[in-house]
């Protein structure tokens, strides 16, 4: 079957979602399509490991893709771009005219080489469903991984009486984003939370029985299901059978213009221009997803819309919460600024004398602040840029 749209989006996602919206309220009269691989259409994914663990209200959660008037597919995955015929293919045999396209395809995620088939490999609503069936008090659930999913899963599982054992080969959570002591501090919020938090530990595989887990340490560990946040890869493979050009995402300009003029990325699987950090960054939050989102629909329907926004993204740890812009890599220079130690405060993470990063831990309302901060040209260090920020609101 051969469809024609004005405007084409492949993967129905936040930022897809997102672009359908901008693209309508653009273009008025214009077709639209959206192609989509999940059976459900666009969502938010936040909730998935916040508040539906609270609240379990899965109607909240549905975007109103209905009022872009898109013509939605879902359960197709596009398999090859026709470039020169603006022609997608799909796995059922269809073709889809464009006049533009945008792909916003997302991301896969990292799976174990060791793991099995019943491991939850945390993404999607369906792996939400999977996971809410099986949680019940004092169910024994095992958390491989100590970053950004890894914690909020272990958190949501314990807020809801769950017997809840965290793995990761790091040295703590967030041991990769957190200055160390504030790495030490959560590991032991955690702990005192209940919490058994297993640093410096991988699984290596199903132990002989089936609700063994083989650890590195040579211990097993009995676990009632496994849910694993390793972080994802970008699915760029549209991309690369299609010759654009990919550099650890699809490269886009700040129109979110891939390296062919008619197709445009958006989302996780997006690398972009970041003026004020001086260089490309692909980002995997809701906050990029769903601007970036808005401004390629806005692009791909002739206006003059650049993305020059520096994303911000958020979590929730048990009573714990923070927002967080730019670059947190705990190999930058960190800076601290308590209030309450490791209760509320301000990080701020340096390099060659800039502002790259702030994590406002407990501390609202600061994310603009935050940004004008990364975008002045300093210079910075460890005694000028304390107090920049107010660590409370």
């Amino acid at each position: 079957m051969e469809h024609a749209f004005d405007y084409l989006i492949v993967g129905a996602g936040m930022a897809g979602e997102a672009a359908a919206q901008a693209l309508r309220e653009a273009d008025a009269g214009a077709t639209i399509g959206m192609i989509g691989a999940e059976s459900h259409p666009p969502y938010d994914r936040p909730p998935l490991t916040k508040k539906l663990w609270k609240d379990g209200k899965e109607a909240d959660i549905w975007r109103p893709i209905d009022k872009a008037r898109a013509a939605v597919t879902l359960q197709r995955h596009a398999t090859r771009i026709d470039r020169t015929a603006h022609v997608v293919h799909d796995d059922a045999g269809d073709a889809w005219k464009y006049r533009k396209l945008l792909i916003a395809t997302g991301g896969t995620p990292r799976t174990l080489p060791s793991g099995g088939d019943d491991f939850i490999y945390y993404r999607t609503f369906d792996d939400y469903q999977r996971l809410r069936q099986a949680v019940q008090p004092g169910a024994r659930i095992a958390v491989i991984g100590g970053g950004f999913i890894g914690s909020e899963i272990a958190a949501a599982m314990a807020m809801n009486d769950c017997n809840v054992t965290m793995l990761f080969p790091d040295d703590a959570i967030g041991a990769r984003v957190y200055p160390e002591s504030l790495a030490d501090a959560v590991t032991g919020y955690y702990r005192e939370k209940g919490v058994d938090v297993r640093a410096g530990i991988k699984v290596e595989g199903r132990a002989d029985h089936g609700s063994g887990l083989r650890l590195s340490d040579g211990s097993t560990l009995d676990a009632d299901v496994v849910v694993a946040g390793l972080g994802i890869s970008p699915n760029v493979e549209l991309a690369e059978q299609a010759g654009l050009e990919v550099d650890n995402g699809i490269v886009v300009d700040d129109h979110l213009r891939s390296s062919d003029p008619d197709i445009y990325a958006a989302g996780d699987v997006a690398s972009f221009p970041a003026p004020a950090l001086g260089r490309r960054i692909r980002v995997e939050h809701e906050n990029a997803a769903i601007s970036m989102g808005t401004h390629a629909g806005r692009c791909m329907a002739g206006e003059d819309a650049p993305y020059d926004e520096l994303p911000f993204f958020y979590s929730d740890l048990f009573d714990l919460g923070y927002e967080a812009v730019g670059m947190l890599d705990s190999r930058l220079e960190t800076v601290e600024q308590w209030v309450t130690p490791f209760r509320e405060g301000v990080v701020y993470y340096l390099d060659a004398g800039r502002v790259r990063g702030v994590l406002l831990w407990n501390t609202w309302g600061q994310v603009d602040a935050a940004r004008n901060l990364i975008a002045s040209p300093g210079p910075f260090d460890a005694e000028n840029v304390l107090g920049r920020l107010p660590a409370s609101a």
